[in-house]
This record gives structure tokens, C-alpha cells and sequence, in this order.
């Protein structure tokens, strides 16, 4: 009796947990594909009268004047800007992670990273904005991707870093004792058992990338470099906003890290899995 009770309340459990995640965005679907008659109708219908598609045709149109021309700019920056910064982040995070795991006595500048990422970002505004302003680095791609680097670099850094302490050591050594040196115990023994941690700490890494506003907003004046999350709330503004196109936007904008969430999905059980199993 007992185990059929735990099984119900962990099956009710899951449910839960999956309405609570799937309901926000079966909502925003079917914002996206209602009228605008029906969303302001009280009270408020859950279904629409007619399914209409015609937003997702704008936004996936190229053709001047349409929200589309906006949307699929800005989202074509956003996964530049994404890429690059996750890939050059994760290239150095990988041997400073590695480098603070193996070799004692450096947590001191750890912890000063992990200070300074604890900062508000908006003390490092001014800063930023002068440096790229003198480097004539605003408004550009290769701006924000190093903004970003600034922002996902200490955070995968401690990601690696406690994955890394949680490895097994004798293989390392005896690859020592063999004659390989730094470099060559990292890319042959370590990444080759590390490859689950890599795959988690570089969607974790593209997320924060892939969200951020704040920066994105105070660094790009126009489509040049503008990123999808600046671009959304610029459908916002306005006298009249037409919250289903909002709603169609944020559908599409969800489906990148979705496609490479699924993309890396072992790879991230096993990371989380091997995170949980230290010790």
C-alpha cells in the first residue's frame, strides 16, 4: 500500500512539474495563434475562435516592413554573438578550470573572479562603454562577444572547475609518469572523460548569452548587433501592441535552445549526473 502511494505522489509529482513548465508556453502558443478579439474578450476564451498562422508568416518574412525583417536579423545576431562567446569562453574556461583543479594554492584569484561576478552589472557599465568606445567596439558583434565572454567566463570556469575536482586522478598521474606534459594529459586523458561536463557547461554558457538584455541594450544602437531580447521588447513599445505577435515572437525565440538542449541532451544528464555523484 505504501509503495503504491509513493508511486501515485511521484507520478503526481511529475505532472506537476511538467504542467508548470509546459503551461506558460501552451499559453504563449495559443496567444500566438488567436485574434486579437480574442484575447481581450471577457471572459477570456481558452481556445481560439479561428487559429490563426499569419504572424509566424511575417516573422519568418524577409520582406520590408514586416516584423520579420526585425525578427530574423536580431535573431541571426543573437546566434553569432551566442556562438562565438560560449566557444571562446568555453576554450579558456577549459585549461583555467583545469589549471585551479590539479594545481594548489590559486583559489585566492577563483574567488576573486567569483567577486567580481558577483558585482552588480551596472557598475560595469561606464567601463565597458568607454573601453569599446575606444576600440570603436559598439554596435558590433565582436563587441558584445566580448561583454559576454566577461560574463560566461567566470561562471564556467567554477562550472568545470567542480566537475574537474571530481574526476579520477590515477589516470592523469600514471599519463605523467609516462612523459605527457599539461596540455597533453588535458586534451588526451581529461576532456576525453570530461566530454558530458563540456556538453552541459556549454549550453548552460550559450543560455546565459542567449538571455541577456541588459548589455545588449546599452552597447547596440540598431540591427547591426542588436540581439533578439532587445529586439522583443522593441515590439513592445508603441501605443498599440499586438501581444500575439509577441507571443509568436517568444515561441520562435524559445525554439534555438530547445533544438540544442535535445541536440546535447545525454550530454547534459550525464553532466548534471556526474556533478551529483562527487565523492
Amino acid at each position: 500500500m505504501k509503495r503504491k502511494l509513493r508511486r501515485v505522489l511521484l507520478y503526481a509529482a511529475a505532472l506537476l512539474l511538467a504542467a508548470s513548465i509546459l503551461g506558460p508556453m501552451l499559453w504563449l502558443f495559443l496567444m500566438s495563434v488567436s485574434a486579437n478579439s480574442d484575447l481581450t474578450r471577457i471572459p477570456l476564451e481558452w481556445l481560439p475562435r479561428q487559429w490563426d498562422f499569419s504572424r509566424y508568416r511575417a516573422l519568418l518574412s524577409l520582406t520590408p516592413g514586416q516584423p520579420g525583417e526585425l525578427f530574423l536579423h536580431a535573431l541571426g545576431n543573437s546566434l553569432l554573438v551566442a556562438g562565438f562567446a560560449t566557444l571562446i569562453s568555453l576554450l579558456l574556461a577549459v585549461p583555467a578550470a583545469f589549471s585551479f583543479s590539479r594545481y594548489a594554492g590559486r583559489d585566492l584569484w577563483l574567488f576573486a573572479a567569483l567577486a567580481i561576478y558577483m558585482v552588480p552589472p551596472v557598475a560595469f557599465v561606464l567601463p565597458l562603454y568607454f573601453v569599446l568606445q575606444q576600440l570603436s567596439l559598439l554596435n558590433t558583434h565582436l563587441g558584445l562577444v566580448l561583454v559576454y565572454c566577461s560574463l560566461i567566463l567566470p561562471f564556467l570556469t567554477w562550472m568545470l572547475k567542480n566537475q574537474f575536482d571530481a574526476l579520477p586522478r590515477d589516470i592523469e598521474q600514471a599519463a605523467r609518469l609516462d612523459g605527457l606534459h599539461f596540455w597533453q594529459v588535458l586534451l588526451r586523458i581529461t576532456l576525453p572523460l570530461a566530454k558530458p561536463v563540456l556538453g552541459a557547461s556549454a549550453l548552460f554558457g550559450w543560455l546565459l548569452a542567449w538571455d541577456e538584455f541588459f548589455y545588449a541594450l546599452l552597447f547596440t544602437s540598431n540591427l547591426d548587433a542588436q540581439t533578439l531580447p532587445v529586439t522583443i521588447a522593441g515590439f513592445t513599445a508603441g501605443r498599440a501592441t499586438d501581444d500575439g505577435l509577441i507571443a509568436a515572437v517568444g515561441i520562435l525565440a524559445s525554439l534555438p535552445p530547445l533544438l540544442i538542449a535535445i541536440w546535447l541532451q545525454k550530454s547534459l544528464v550525464g553532466g548534471l549526473a556526474s556533478g551529483g555523484s562527487k565523492g
